[in-house]
């Protein structure tokens, strides 16, 4: 009887253990949706095999109606072998590994009150197994007991979804508090430039640009990494804006329709500055038609003598001129014409780039900058554009351009023990990723290799893009290491189709699992290109 009481106390252990370490996965996945139930329903039904019912489950499930079927025949045996054996068969896999997450789970308020309700749910079905088996006859109680555990494990997305909807009017009600603490913060002052980016690719690094050169005259404030959302704007204006302030430079993302409308409602723009609209978001998004109108609304939004500063080499970019209330820069690296801002005589080298801008008013300037491609040149160009806005002159801002430094993976470069490493690791989208490849296609010095998971939220254009850049891929390097064998796939078959294969393409499982292999496969004067890193939610089991 002590080994029986044992075993199932054991088991029972570890049942909990188990659903508590499930729920804190599927609460990490909520939080990397950014608390979405639309997002992280549409997640969890795309993979309904892999996170929702597992193979665990099934050998559990069967283990556990065997123990019930047994116990009446030989109570003792069926609980010391088979309860053991279930515990064994429902402890989880790697899938729920938290020693190598890309981005580790914040545990922030909002995350704490959904790890309370969360738990108190799950509880259910262990609080009404636990009080089944009280009333059952003997030992027969730790079978439902257990079986509460097995419901609180398997239901674990349920329990994150159900505490969501509980709490969806409390957040509601701290977020409207948010935003008006925001709202009046601002319209408390009156003498603050607001200065709004967006842009389907580079809003970021153009945000960090424009926060650099106007520093040679103002005190600029500028919402950090990607706090592109109401939430993060809002915590930047509550919590760092000061008195001294006087411009804040924030970055506008938009995944769903009405996101750049929201954000606009917060913080009107002085200046709105548009970097591209591209095939990014097209899942969530819809077609570019509706991608062009929706980055539009940063112009029409505009404060009534705002200024609009636009990349006119983007033709739907160029286009948001008519909606603009009041002054418009448009820039260009050649394409388009008679542009405010113009760079010309473009060279590339080992230390970046060389080049010549005039202005509206006919005045040249020679920029010489660290960071790398083209693109680079464009969004420089837009930060000078809103620095021109704001009184700067070009030759006073060429200091500036010298001294920037690229924003954490994108295109940023550095060395590792003789191996160049070109990080670009943030977002990659169909233009940057060809930057990319091309930039590290220049290099020479030795081996060439990509590692890469392509790109996603391409909607019904990911299939050919990441075939196409996969085809490119197969050009410029030795070696492409793909990260997820069913997300490559597409890129796979464009590598295919150029007779690029054998032992030139290796395939992994997790970004960690590449850069193991390159610890031992590098030697000096190779160069790696990180191109993308995907969150931890598109992780393949």
């Amino acid at each position: 009887m002590t080994w029986i009481i044992f075993f199932a106390v054991l088991s029972t252990l570890f049942a909990g253990w188990r659903a508590g370490r499930r729920m804190r996965f599927f609460l990490h996945i909520f939080q990397l949706e950014g608390y979405k139930r639309s997002a992280f329903l549409q997640w969890l039904f795309a993979r309904p095999l892999d996170v929702l019912v597992r193979r665990s489950h099934q050998v559990g499930l069967l283990l556990l109606v065997l123990a019930g079927i047994g116990y009446t025949v030989t109570p003792f045996w069926t609980t010391v072998l088979l309860l053991p054996l279930w515990t064994v068969s429902f402890v989880s896999s790697k899938r729920y590994r938290q020693s190598r997450e890309k981005k580790p789970l914040a545990y922030t308020n909002r995350l704490k009150r959904l790890i309370g309700t969360t738990g108190l749910l799950a509880l259910v079905p262990v609080t009404m197994g636990a009080w089944w088996g009280f009333h059952a006859p003997g030992l027969w109680g730790f079978l439902p007991y257990l079986g509460g555990f097995f419901l609180a494990d398997l239901a674990a997305p349920l329990w994150v979804v159900g505490a969501s909807v509980l709490l969806a009017p409390l957040e509601h009600y701290f977020q409207v508090g948010f935003k008006r603490q925001a709202r009046q913060t601002l319209l408390a002052r009156p003498d603050l430039k607001i200065v709004a980016v967006t842009g389907s690719y580079g809003k970021t690094s153009v945000k960090f640009l424009i926060a650099e050169v106007l520093r040679l005259r103002y005190n600029v404030l500028a919402t950090p990494g990607s706090y592109n959302t109401p939430m993060g704007i809002c915590r930047v204006v509550n919590n760092q804006l000061r008195p001294e302030h006087q411009v804040l430079v924030l970055e506008m993302g938009a995944r769903f329709r009405g996101d750049i409308a929201e954000l606009c409602d917060l913080a009107q723009p002085d200046i709105s500055v548009v970097t591209s609209v591209g095939v990014a978001h097209l899942e969530t998004m819809g077609p570019i038609e509706q991608i062009a109108l929706e980055k539009s609304t940063v112009i029409s939004r505009l404060n009534p003598d705002g200024v609009a500063v636009l990349n006119a080499d983007d033709p739907r970019v160029e286009a948001m001129a008519q909606l603009a209330p009041g002054a418009v820069w448009r820039v260009s690296t050649g394409e388009a014409l008679a542009p405010d801002l113009l760079a010309s005589e473009i060279r590339y080298g080992p230390d970046g780039a060389r080049f010549e801008v005039r202005d509206e008013a006919g005045h040249e300037a020679t920029f010489q900058t660290s960071l790398l491609g083209r693109h680079n040149v464009q969004n420089i160009l837009l930060a000078l554009a809103v620095g021109r806005a704001l009184g700067l002159r070009l030759r006073q801002m060429t200091h500036a351009v010298a001294r920037l430094q690229p924003v954490a993976h994108r295109l940023a470069l550095r060395e590792e023990n003789g191996v160049t490493i070109i990080d670009d690791a943030f977002n990659s989208n169909p233009v940057g990723a060809k930057n990319a490849v091309e930039i590290l296609g220049q290099f020479k010095s030795g081996r060439r290799v990509i590692v890469t998971p392509g790109m996603v939220e391409l909607g019904e254009r990911q299939w050919v893009e990441n075939q196409a850049f996969g085809a490119l891929i197969a050009h410029h390097t030795d070696l492409a290491i793909l990260v997820g064998e069913r997300q490559t796939a597409p890129i796979q078959d464009g590598l295919k189709q150029e007779g690029f294969a054998g032992d030139r393409l290796k395939i992994v499982a997790t970004l960690f699992e590449a850069q193991d292999f390159l610890r031992t496969y590098l030697r000096p004067g190779d160069v790696v290109l990180y191109e993308n890193d995907l969150p931890d939610q598109y992780n393949e089991s």
